[in-house]
Formats: structure tokens, sequence, C-alpha cells
């Protein structure tokens, strides 16, 4: 079997002929182009893909949306550099929401220092912002991947997050959100009432692309979202895994925290709870994490990014590594993959050993 026949066996209930090992290596390769290791763009060409082929990781992930977005003449997004920072603008006739972030180049990687919503006052803004924008499918990703991706994995697009996760990950931060419920509960719910509806015509224009597998990219950890998963989220996650399977897809939740809430998450219907974190990064062993979510879900994850780098030694990697493959080939419904990504310091020697140990290990029967 090769890489997608094998993934898409587990997804359909079968039981292909090794583990599949898929991976998340655009972290890596990231900071790659930014070292000036490889060119710019490398991952959007051919030569990435080979990349990945010959390191005997399978594909699925490179965070293409499967909608794009327009809004009409009274709402301007301007981005622009000022003083070191990044900031993006949303200027409509109710104000301006501001975010800001700056680059961290020991990280490879963005921080926000100011959100978007960082105000209750903010959230009428952001209404009329979303209010007066439109959906529309963005098929350019899945057909430009799928010739590249070929044999050697699954194309995977993305849905919006939930209502509240966006909000959470990206507009707001945890503790805005929070504040927001508890002291303006009504336009906090407004605001969850609007973009629900919103987003619910994004994530429909999105099943109109050719993708094998749609990601909900939640970002959920378990001990952020806590006691508003089961009002605020679990509801919108229910509706669009149902969605999905009609349609024919596979769905996926990127769930790459704590996993106090894997029950719950695989009670939404889910067919791939996807970067499972175990210990010790995360905070639960694989086999706890399979009985908290029965036997629906197929789990995805498992080898936490340090493990890649020299902060762990050579024996140690070994030793998890074995021991995680064995542990997922009895379970016989899981996918050995990155949890989350690889990091910017990862070894090549040590990505390439994983296929290897999967061909030792791995085998079912």
């Amino acid at each position: 079997m090769n890489d997608r026949e094998r993934v898409l066996t587990l997804l359909t209930g079968g039981t292909p002929d090794r583990l599949p090992w898929f991976g998340d290596l655009a972290y890596w390769a990231y900071a790659m182009e930014m070292r000036g290791e490889v060119p710019p763009g490398w991952q959007r060409t051919q030569e990435y893909y080979r990349f990945q082929r010959d390191l005997g990781v399978g594909f699925y992930l490179q965070g293409d949306w499967a909608f794009s977005t327009s809004t009409d003449a009274s709402v301007l997004v301007e981005t622009r550099e000022e003083r070191g920072c990044s900031l993006r603008l949303v200027h409509t006739p109710l104000g301006t929401l501001r975010e800001e972030t700056r680059y961290l180049p020991e990280a490879f990687t963005h921080a926000i220092t100011r959100h978007l919503v960082s105000s209750w006052e903010d959230l009428r803004i952001l209404r009329y912002w979303w209010e007066h924008t439109d959906f529309r499918p963005d098929l350019e990703g899945a057909l430009r991947r799928r010739p590249l991706v070929g044999d050697h994995g699954v194309v995977l697009c993305y849905l919006p997050r939930s209502p509240f996760q966006e909000m959470n990950a990206a507009l707001t931060g945890i503790s805005n959100l929070v504040s927001f419920w508890a002291d303006h509960r009504s336009e906090f719910e407004k605001t969850l009432q609007l973009l629900g509806e919103r987003f619910d015509e994004a994530a429909e224009a999105s099943l109109a692309v050719p993708a094998d597998c749609f990601m909900i990219p939640e970002n959920l950890s378990s001990e952020v979202v806590g006691r508003f998963y089961g009002k605020y989220v679990r509801p919108w996650e229910e509706k669009w895994t149902a969605r999905i399977r009609q349609a024919g897809k596979h769905s996926f939740i990127h769930m790459d925290g704590t996993l106090g809430l894997i029950d719950q998450v695989a009670a939404a219907g889910f067919d791939v709870i996807e970067a499972f974190t175990p210990v010790p990064v995360g905070d639960m062993s694989i086999e706890a994490a399979r009985a908290r979510a029965r036997s629906g879900p197929v789990l995805w994850g498992g080898l936490p990014g340090i493990y890649f780098t020299p902060l762990v030694d050579d024996d140690e990697f070994e030793r998890f590594v074995r021991e995680t493959i064995v542990t997922m080939v009895r379970d016989g419904r899981m996918v050995l993959g990155v949890a989350d990504q690889v990091p910017p310091d990862g070894l090549r020697a040590r990505v390439a050993r994983v296929a290897e140990l999967v061909d030792l290990y791995g085998r079912y029967g």
C-alpha cells in the first residue's frame, strides 16, 4: 500500500498493511526558508513534496483554507508595518479594529501583542465587519496540491473554526473573551450568534472544494476552553461534522493542547482527532486518550515535536517512538503523527528514522 491508500483504508474502517505515518513539516520548512537553507516559497514547489516523500513522511497538511472572503465598500482591511510591528486595521463606519503582531526571529513565528478585539465596545465593530463580508469557495490550494501529493497522502483543507474558538484563538484571546462573557454577556452571545450564521455560510461554501478531508482547525486545549465547550463550541462542531460526512468527506479537529475534553470532542462526531500530544509533554497517555475517546475517532499524533530536536537524546527518542508505534498498532485506529509540528531545530535524521522504525515495528497482524 502507498500512504494515501493506508490512511484512506483506516478512515473507512479497514486495516492497512502497516501503521500510517504522517507529519506536519511546515514550521520546520518555514524556518529553513528564513535561514536561507532553501529558496523562498519552497513549500509551494515540487521539491518540497519530494523532500517529504524522501523522508518517508505522508503528506496531509499545509494550511489551505477552503474559502475566501471579500468585503463591501463600507469596510477596508489595511495591513502595514510600523516601528517593527505588523498592523492589521479593519476600518468600518462604526470604528476601527487594530491588531498588532511582532516577529520573533529566534522562534520563526509571530506573536500577537494587541488583539483585534480588545474591548467589549469592539464587538459591535466586529459584527459589522462580518455582516458585510461575503464568502466563496477557494479551490486554488486543493487543485494545486492534488497532483503534487499524488499517492503520498491526502488533500486536506480548512473550514472556519467554531465562532468561540475563532474569537479565542484569533480575535480576542481567552482573557478578553472570558471578560466579555462575564461582564457583557448579551454582547458576547449576540456576537457568537452572528459569527455562527456567517461561518455557516463559509463552511457550506468550503464543501465545494475538491478535498479528501476537511479540518476544523480549533487549536483546542481543554484547560483553556473548559466549561465553555458544551454550550458554545460543541453544537457548531456537531453540525459541521455531520455535514462533512453527508458530503462524503472525512472530518478532522486540530486538538493540540491538553486532552481533558477528548471524550466530549469525540462525541461531537469527528472522524479524526489530530495532533494529540501524550505524556510526557501532554497531560494524558495514549492508552488513556483512547479510553476517554472510546472507539469512535481515529487518533492522529503521538510524537511531541521536542522529540525531533537535540533536547532529547538518541536513546530516549528511539525508545519513545518504538513504544508509541507498538501501542498504536495494538489499538488499530491510530495514525502516527507529529504533535503538532517538527520545530525549527528539528533533525533530519530523526524525521527519517521514524519511517525506518515504522517499517520495523508498525506492521499489523
